[in-house]
């Protein structure tokens, strides 16, 4: 079975800047890749799960995610990190039109983490969950992952139910390979 660490987006990968999918907002987070490469290097793959309520509040358009996703995974590539896959959730309870429901895939929720697991037939338990938000960290608890909060992004205050804190992906990454 593969090492798998599920990776939230904004925040953790990227900078967050609020409902980012402008291409020209595209703005790896310091480090990200060093910590990244260790992990990859040591046989880890990188799914990423990200929420986009962006696209359920009218902001943007499913084709701007994806146009942001595919430049994203570019830039990665060129750093030499591969993402095996992506999973987003467009959905929110106060979204407009068919994006507007209380779903089971938006982040604490754990559908996206399940869908994974069936894509890829995942024991969730032997998977990582890194995030830099209480939702990332809430979908991993909730689906049996360990947890790592990274202070990269939004929430600055660590989360002390997280299994780990981490200053970036870097110190993500030690812990990870420490506890083998």
């Amino acid at each position: 079975m593969d090492k798998i660490i599920f990776l939230d987006r904004d925040g953790t990968i990227n900078e967050d800047s609020g409902h980012v999918y402008r291409l020209r907002e595209l703005k790896f987070i310091p480090n990200m890749a060093e910590g990244l490469k260790k992990l990859q290097n040591a046989g880890y793959k990188f799914i990423i799960l990200t929420n986009q309520a962006g696209i359920a509040k009218g902001l943007y358009h499913e084709q701007d995610y994806f146009l942001f996703r595919e430049e994203m995974h570019r830039g990665l590539k060129e750093q030499g990190i591969i993402i095996t896959a992506e999973y987003f959730c467009p959905h929110h309870r106060d979204g407009i039109g068919k994006y507007r429901i209380d779903c089971n895939c938006r982040k604490p929720k754990t559908g996206l983490l399940e869908q994974a697991a069936k894509d890829f037939n995942l024991n969730l338990n032997d998977c990582w969950m890194i995030g830099d938000k209480n939702s990332d960290i809430l979908a991993g608890k909730n689906a049996g992952c360990k947890t790592i909060h990274v202070l990269t992004g939004e929430c600055k205050t660590p989360i002390n139910y997280a299994d780990f804190i981490a200053k970036d992906l870097v110190e993500a990454a030690d812990y990870i390979l420490s506890q083998n």
